[in-house]
């Protein structure tokens, strides 16, 4: 399973691709708990009061956990590709 990072969340990381180990029938809380294992900047950039900061946007498979799922306890699977990145602006 790997997190795919974008715009200043791979800046922090340095890095697009993260691959991240978890166990079965993990969550997502759980893929986020190993992503801030390997790079414990981001946690700050993406968390905020134990909760998904607001303007952050997560995707499993392309699809907002939040509104197709359940949330940070959403259940994955080991060929799960999981985005983050924050709000884009551009001219």
């Amino acid at each position: 399973m790997h997190w795919k990072l974008f715009a200043t969340l791979a800046e922090t990381a340095g890095e697009r691709e993260v691959p991240i180990s978890v166990e079965p029938n993990a969550t997502l809380a759980d893929a986020l708990a190993a992503l801030f294992e390997r790079h414990p900047a981001l946690e700050a950039e993406i968390v905020e009061d134990g909760t998904v900061r607001d303007h952050i946007n997560l995707l499993r498979n392309g699809e907002d956990p939040f509104t197709d799922g359940d949330g940070l306890d959403t259940r994955l699977d080991e060929d799960d590709e999981l985005a983050a990145f924050p709000p884009v602006t551009g001219g």
